[in-house]
């Protein structure tokens, strides 16, 4: 949603986390710091999220699940939904726990934008040689320092700069280029500013030669010689992955909640 900021807590313009906190406060009834509410990725204004995963904690335990994640998305504005709602064991962490991270970068790579996909995809006019595309992703794979890939980030954590990224695939459908990158963790803007130089690279601005010299410089004011960040709207946190063991539900734990779904059987509007 173009009015909300990111995910990461901060009430005004308000974020996804912000607001998902206000609808648990109000069904648990208990204070923010008590229910140390934690997401899996931050992701920032404009990103969209499909598998975004938090954990919150509440000093008792549900009977069913079902009644707190139909309270949950009927206080949530339309444009957020909880998909899943699940106990877990303490040892789960959204963060921590996370072994990789799965993010799609989508392009339209056509004359004419497709409108159903402008909120979604980025347009690129340029016919963008994928091959070429290709080749410069799978320099990225592997275990890097990608301080020459990161922006400077408003708080005060100074983060690893050393991330391994598992795949990187450039996948062609149709008009559409789908840029899939897995990695065992990002730093702020990574993936934007690694898919801005792909782009470059697919337009033949520059040659496939250049990522190993960008990533050597450790220095970003090097990529940005080459390429800016590529547009927020085109990039979605497709799914979380994580350490199996953490993922083991407790005993006598209810059942995993995924949504109401309501069958209409008769018509309930008159007929005109």
């Amino acid at each position: 949603s173009p009015s909300i900021s990111g995910w990461q807590f901060q009430v005004s313009p308000p974020t996804i986390q912000c607001i998902v906190e206000k609808a648990l406060i109000q069904i648990t009834k208990l204070e923010r710091e008590c229910l140390h509410f934690v997401g899996a990725s931050r992701t920032d204004t404009g990103v969209h999220a499909w598998g975004q995963v938090a954990h919150f904690i509440t000093p008792f335990n549900y009977d069913s699940l079902e009644t707190i994640h139909a309270a949950l998305n009927g206080l949530l504005p339309s444009d957020i939904r909880v998909r899943e709602i699940s106990a877990a064991t303490p040892e789960f962490h959204a963060r921590f726990s996370a072994k990789s991270k799965v993010y799609h970068y989508k392009i339209y790579n056509d004359t004419i934008m497709d409108p159903f996909q402008r909120h979604y995809v980025y347009h690129s006019v340029y016919q963008l040689n994928t091959a070429a595309m290709r080749e410069a992703a799978k320099m990225l794979i592997g275990k890097h320092d990608f301080s020459a890939f990161v922006n400077a980030s408003r708080n005060d954590r100074v983060p690893d700069p050393v991330k391994t990224i598992f795949r990187f695939d450039v996948i062609e459908m149709g008009p559409l280029i789908q840029l899939e990158v897995e990695g065992s963790g990002f730093l702020y803007r990574q993936v934007r500013n690694m898919v801005a130089l792909l782009i470059q690279i697919g337009k033949e601005a520059i040659p496939t030669e250049i990522v190993p010299k960008i990533l050597a410089t450790l220095d970003r004011r090097e990529l940005a010689k080459y390429a800016l960040s590529a547009p927020p709207h085109g990039l979605c946190l497709v799914s979380v992955k994580y350490n199996q063991e953490h993922l083991l539900l407790p005993s006598d734990c209810p059942t995993t909640s995924f949504g109401r779904h309501h069958t209409i059987t008769k018509c309930k509007l008159p007929f005109y």
